[in-house]
């Protein structure tokens, strides 16, 4: 019989930050990074350089499946519309593209 592990988390406690992709855009190169806070997972966009508006992908994430979907769908967008999906310009872009259509 194996003993199950406890994991400990501290009440308050911050993590340090992961990287968990990065993409490139014609502005330049940013960064996604996850980091738990309070117990949650926050998922932060933000530029390569350091210098530059972050945005807040999503909060209080707890199930990892949740997680990388939400991160594969961000550079998808990311991707296809040559912008920073946090930033709320790809639903006009992607209303524009299907008016034209």
């Amino acid at each position: 019989m194996t003993t199950p592990t406890v994991i400990e988390s501290r009440v308050g406690q911050t993590n340090a930050r992961v990287e968990l992709a990065r993409y490139s855009l014609s502005a330049g190169e940013r960064l996604i990074y996850g980091r738990r806070v309070l117990g949650v997972v926050r998922l932060v966009d933000e530029p390569a350089d350091g210098h530059g508006r972050r945005y807040i992908i999503e909060r209080e994430l707890t199930v990892m499946a949740e997680l990388e979907a939400i991160v594969a769908d961000y550079l998808e967008q990311a991707a296809a519309w040559d912008a920073i999906p946090a930033a709320g310009c790809c639903a006009l872009l992607a209303d524009d593209r299907e008016a034209q259509r």
